[in-house]
Formats: C-alpha cells, sequence, structure tokens
C-alpha cells in the first residue's frame, strides 16, 4: 500500500519482476557465492542486508506515521 500511494501499477510490476529475477540467480548460485566469500563474508553480507531491512521498515514506518 505504501509503495502504491508513490509508484504506479507499472513501476511495482517492473520492480517485482527484477527483484525475483534477481533473487533466483542468486538462489541458483549460492554454492559459488559461499565459496568465494566464505563463512565470515556471509555473516557480514546478512548483517548488511540486515542493516538495509532495518532502514527500509522504519521508512515505511516513518512514513505510515505521519498519515495517521
Amino acid at each position: 500500500m505504501s509503495l502504491k500511494a508513490d509508484f504506479g501499477d507499472y513501476n511495482i510490476l517492473a520492480g517485482i519482476v527484477v527483484n525475483l529475477i534477481i533473487i533466483y540467480v542468486v538462489l541458483r548460485s549460492l554454492s559459488y557465492i559461499e565459496r568465494i566469500l566464505g563463512k565470515a563474508g556471509l555473516m557480514v553480507l546478512r548483517k548488511f542486508f540486515g542493516v538495509i531491512l532495518l532502514a527500509i521498515a522504519v521508512r515505511i514506518f516513518k512514513s505510515n506515521i505521519g498519515t495517521l
């Protein structure tokens, strides 16, 4: 709902399709990525994306609080 207020239907659909393609490619090559990065590299990557996900959640929460 938050995305619908900021972007058009086609932009949201294109974003979802691109995201699905990227996720598919990453999941297919996960063993290769794990071999290159190692256990420590994967832990750093996991924490990095956790922070990004938290920032997105805070932004959505903040935008929804403003509409109350």
